[in-house]
């Protein structure tokens, strides 16, 4: 059988969207348009062509699945959650129609359309401790492909028989974990100052009691991404060196619904970092974490907080670990690449102000870390990749310079090879080893240097 395209989402210049159907007379029809605000993906069609699926939050706040009639373009609802956006769905292998939906607050949970796969669902919820997702089914539904994982344990791969109600096991990502105890991870709710609910998480290092740790507040990236609970190396690799990890999923963050996602809008260096703080002071008033050995560490929107952490409130973080952040929000919004220009308008703009508006531009260069190079009292790594279309390298080069010239102890390593984040193994090695260092200089933690990684001298600048 050949393939026919049905349809297509367009993207207005200003954000707003529509949906296209192809139609026997070989035009284009539209059949449903949102706004800017909205998020809506198309996920498939029925099979008699009678609906689309859609990922949608049009006139409600989160996202779930609906299912748009394509011969009149009314939508209705067919999974929703009320207070987080839909994560996945799952299809029928055949006659594809929708069966469940996936959503994660705090864990991996599901709600159902059909009942006959409801019973293997419970079921492979009590064959694992952790959290699980059916990759792939054969056409007669017969067997499944399902992923197990947990805090403590990385990916397995399981074959599951629905008839004898059977797992077996095929094999996991990284065996050797097996051996070792790997930290724990807490979901739990912070209270932010005004308020608001953040799912967040804590990891605690294995064997160690719980007070007056080090920390690394580990920001994620976006921002408009999400932090999640399960197996996560990086955070593993600081637990095991003797650090307590907080992941905060502040305003802004994705996957909470509109308000919470639009709550974040020009509040960089505003109550997206008050959250952070709020995180910091929980943990130390919990006596878990030692408030003189707390460091800040991310990439990407990660990175700039990193430097928002030791220019807006330099007195709560001992070390910031950055990995390209940018530093100046004008020139970031200057330098951004070509293929974000449709979402500019809609997200970016929304975020953090139009830098072709002068109340915008200097309200961005008031949130730049850039711009406040005397406030800051402690060292920082900065990890850059020199072909990163995202976050130009001048915003790491200006940063290092000003801080250099400032007096300020700051360490920087670029990678020639490198775009986005770093990409290649042996890099990845080389500047985590670099601040692995760093942070046993600044916090005390354990440290196990590599040979290998020694050649990190050489990308230094």
């Amino acid at each position: 059988a050949s393939l026919e395209l049905g349809a297509v989402v367009a993207k207005a210049k200003d954000g707003a969207g529509e949906l296209r159907l192809f139609t026997k007379e070989k035009t284009w029809k539209q059949i449903f348009k949102w706004k800017a605000a909205d998020t809506v993906d198309a996920l498939g069609i029925s099979r008699d062509e009678k609906e689309v699926y859609l990922k949608s939050n049009v006139g409600a706040d989160t996202t779930g699945v609906y299912a748009l009639e394509t011969a009149t373009g009314h939508q209705h609802c067919l999974l929703s959650n009320p207070i987080v956006d839909l994560q996945r769905i799952v299809f029928h292998p055949a006659n594809k129609n929708v069966q469940a939906a996936m959503f994660i607050r705090d864990r991996i949970g599901y709600r159902f359309l059909d009942q006959s796969i409801e019973r293997d669902y419970k079921a492979l919820a009590n064959f694992s401790a952790g959290d699980f997702q059916v990759l792939s089914r054969d056409l007669s539904d017969s067997h499944w492909t399902v992923l197990f994982q947990s805090d403590t344990n990385a990916p397995d791969f399981y074959l599951w028989d629905r008839q004898q109600q059977k797992a077996t096991y095929l094999f996991s990502c990284f065996p050797k974990l097996r051996h070792y105890t790997l930290a724990s991870m807490k979901a739990f709710d912070l209270k932010a100052r005004d308020g608001l609910s953040l799912p967040s998480y804590l990891s605690l290092p294995a064997g160690i009691e719980p007070k007056g740790l080090p920390m690394v507040v580990l920001v994620h990236g976006g921002p408009r991404l999400r932090d999640t609970w399960g197996y996560n190396w990086n955070i593993q690799w600081l637990a095991n060196r003797g650090y307590a990890v907080l992941d905060v999923n502040y305003r802004g963050s994705g996957g909470f619904g509109k308000a919470f996602m639009h709550a974040g809008d020009r509040e960089f260096a505003g109550k997206m970092h008050d959250d952070l703080i709020d995180g910091v002071k929980w943990a130390i008033t919990a006596g878990i974490a030692d408030p003189k050995r707390i460091a800040i560490m991310g990439g990407s929107y990660g990175g700039y907080a990193t430097l928002v952490g030791l220019a807006f409130t330099p007195d709560v973080f001992a070390a910031g670990v950055d990995t390209c952040g940018f530093s100046d929000l004008r020139t970031f919004m200057e330098t951004t690449p070509s293929y974000w220009k449709p979402y500019l308008p809609s997200t970016w703009y929304q975020m953090i102000g139009n830098p072709e508006i002068r109340e915008d531009r200097v309200e961005m260069e008031k949130r730049s870390p850039l711009f406040r190079i005397d406030k800051i009292k402690a060292p920082l790594l900065v990890g850059q990749g020199a072909n990163d279309p995202r976050i130009k390298k001048k915003q790491s080069d200006q940063m290092v310079a000003a801080m250099r010239k400032g007096g300020k102890e700051v360490d920087y390593i670029v990678f020639p090879d490198e775009g986005h984040g770093f990409a290649r193994p042996e890099n990845n090695r080389r500047f985590n080893a670099a601040a692995e260092q760093f942070l046993a200089k600044h916090l005390g933690g354990r440290l196990e240097p590599i040979e290998e990684c020694e050649q990190t001298d050489k990308f230094r600048r």
